[in-house]
């Protein structure tokens, strides 16, 4: 039997499109870079999408091609894990706008045989999810046993059955909104202003330098990680305490604007190791997409017409010390799909890790999952 060459790791498909954008721009051809794991049963009821945060990849399960890490949610993703390989088919794809192979501000514009750059459209969430439906379309998977994310991947899981209500059987949406706040957009709007204030941004044109605008890219990154963070998660793991400083001959303590605290060492540090692996324009691309997700508003100002047509079941996490994406925001999914008619599972898990939790290791989380896809299966 002849491998199927769409299935497996560091795929990548051209597909002609166009795709219709919320902007009113047609996009054509489509990139999409993915992965596959498991097999396809034969009428193709198995598949489970995965659909990644902010700054995450295709690479869910296997290692980074940059950084060498793992995949960025091997916790919840793998053989005896909720989503395995060994029931499931998994695919998860790099968004629109993204940086790892998808079309978006650092792919070719063949139009002017150039990056795109600032002349890419500007997208949303729902585009990502249509993009992501082209793909399961050349893959062969007209309806998802379940679609999974957290944070904004969330926000695409939600997305899924409000925009295909026939090709999603269950939903699980994990540490995320139904739209962001005044809050969450002043924080990306400082990020973002971090990215264009750096003189090498050059309006975004940067790609021929090789000379990004790393330095704005890492302050951005460091003000988004703070709100991943919590109070408690900080004060336990670095609290006030000071990096180790030379001693001086006179044994006077020295001030200065260097990372004396360990806090600040660690910010500095996310922030220069993420600039290796991310571009900044798609920084601006999907921070914008986020801050314009607004489902209720897509569906007539009603959260609860979202989901009216749907058959999917829902199962909705938080945890209690996010306070990028606080409880109180699934609960508002929540008593939507209550109002729909939809069936959905709800819970608030305890940890001291705020909003990151779901990317870290969470028994409960997985519990939950666990049970809630296989009751489905």
């Amino acid at each position: 039997m002849t491998e199927d060459v769409r299935f497996g790791l560091a795929r990548h498909v051209n597909l002609p499109g166009p795709l219709r954008l919320d902007g009113g721009a047609l996009l054509s051809p489509v990139e999409i870079a993915y992965e596959t794991y498991g097999t396809l049963n034969a009428d193709a009821s198995n598949a489970v999408l995965i659909c990644h945060a902010l700054t995450g990849d295709q690479h869910v399960a296997s290692p980074h091609p940059v950084t060498g890490k793992p995949g960025w949610w091997t916790r919840m993703v793998g053989q005896g894990k909720p989503v395995d390989p060994d029931r499931h088919f998994i695919v998860c794809a790099n968004v629109l706008g993204s940086c790892m192979g998808s079309s978006g501000p650092a792919t070719i514009n063949p139009a002017a045989s150039a990056p795109w750059g600032m002349a890419f459209p500007v997208i949303t969430i729902r585009d990502m999810v249509r993009a992501q439906a082209l793909l399961l379309d050349h893959l062969g998977i007209a309806v998802l046993q379940a679609v999974v994310g957290g944070s904004m991947g969330g926000m695409q899981a939600l997305s899924w059955p409000a925009t295909f209500p026939e090709r999603v059987r269950a939903a699980v949406v994990i540490a995320s909104t139904a739209r962001h706040t005044a809050q969450n957009i002043a924080f990306h709007e400082v990020g973002r202003q971090a990215v264009m204030a750096d003189p090498k941004w050059r309006g975004g044109a940067y790609y021929d330098l090789g000379d990004p605008p790393a330095a704005g890219l890492a302050v951005a990154r460091m003000a988004a990680h703070i709100t991943y963070l919590s109070e408690a998660g900080l004060t336990e793991k670095f609290g006030r305490r000071l990096q180790a400083r030379p001693d001086r001959p006179d044994g006077a303590i020295s001030f200065g604007f260097d990372a004396d605290f360990q806090i600040e060492s660690y910010l500095r540090h996310q922030g220069i190791s993420f600039v290796d692996r991310f571009d900044a324009n798609s920084y601006l691309y999907i921070t914008r997409a986020m801050d314009y997700f607004d489902l209720g508003g897509e569906h007539g100002g009603h959260l609860a017409n979202a989901f009216r047509a749907t058959k999917a079941r829902f199962c909705l996490v938080s945890f209690d010390t996010d306070w990028l994406y606080p409880t109180a925001e699934s609960r508002a999914i929540v008593h939507a799909l209550n109002a729909a008619g939809a069936p959905v599972s709800f819970v608030e898990l305890s940890s001291p890790y705020g909003h990151d939790a779901f990317l870290l290791d969470a028994p409960e989380m997985n519990r939950v999952v666990d049970g809630f896809l296989r009751a489905g299966e």
